[in-house]
């Protein structure tokens, strides 16, 4: 079998090693290097026109994972045993025009002033008309969000990949996290909110049954 085989095999082993992990062993801890690899793999994740619409709040505190539990449902065996539990924020201001927008393109992806100028009706046409994300703010944020699962995947699949856990979390009520998030000062005021959850660390137990997908055949169809 060539390295090509065994990479493939590798990455496959990866996708049916993880599971959504309920219970983590909270005596087992990631090393710093291992977690940094993950949070790198969900900065240089790719997104749509390349806003790069999140942020990553990594919390360890004890006490405010305490309040997280108590609004979030779908985290209550995750926030106390996880070796390390993630926030993922959406921006709120990634609107073609907005400031965040300019200075990301200017001074992160160095485009020029007339470069900028000149993709302003573009990307104005992309998201008013195409994707018609105008029509509310949530629609606007919505779109941010689905950019950060592009991340949230990343971050999951390379953890699996060196043998760590994670589960993903929407089980939470999202205006209480952000209340609580706001009161820390984590929003930008208001420029960032809540998307999703993961946890991260070390399964207590393996799971009791083998990963259940649909068929190949029910999931994809192809035009040729």
């Amino acid at each position: 079998m060539s390295n090509h085989d065994d990479k493939k095999q590798d990455i496959l082993a990866a996708y049916n090693f993880r599971h959504a992990t309920k219970v983590f062993n909270p005596t087992k801890k990631i090393s710093d290097e291992d977690f940094t690899f993950i949070l790198e793999t969900g900065r240089l994740s790719p997104s749509s026109v390349g806003y790069e619409p999140w942020k990553f709040l990594v919390v360890q505190n004890k006490e405010f994972r305490e309040k997280l539990r108590e609004v979030s449902w779908g985290a209550q065996g995750q926030l106390p045993t996880a070796s390390h539990f993630v926030i993922i924020l959406a921006r709120t201001d990634v609107r073609y025009d907005s400031e965040y927008v300019q200075q990301l393109q200017k001074h992160v992806k160095q485009m020029p002033d007339d470069l900028l100028e000149t993709l302003k009706p573009r990307y104005r046409s992309f998201q008013e008309e195409d994707q018609r994300l105008f029509e509310s703010d949530r629609a606007l944020f919505d779109w941010a969000s689905k950019q950060t699962y592009i991340a949230l995947g990343n971050m999951m699949t390379a953890a699996a990949q060196i043998g760590i856990d994670s589960c993903p979390i929407e089980g939470f009520s999202y205006d209480k996290v952000n209340e609580i998030l706001e009161k820390e000062g984590l929003l930008e005021d208001g420029k960032l909110a809540v998307s999703a959850m993961v946890a991260f660390g070390y399964r207590e137990e393996d799971p009791v049954r083998p990963k259940t997908r649909r068929a190949m055949e029910d999931v994809v169809e192809w035009i040729n």
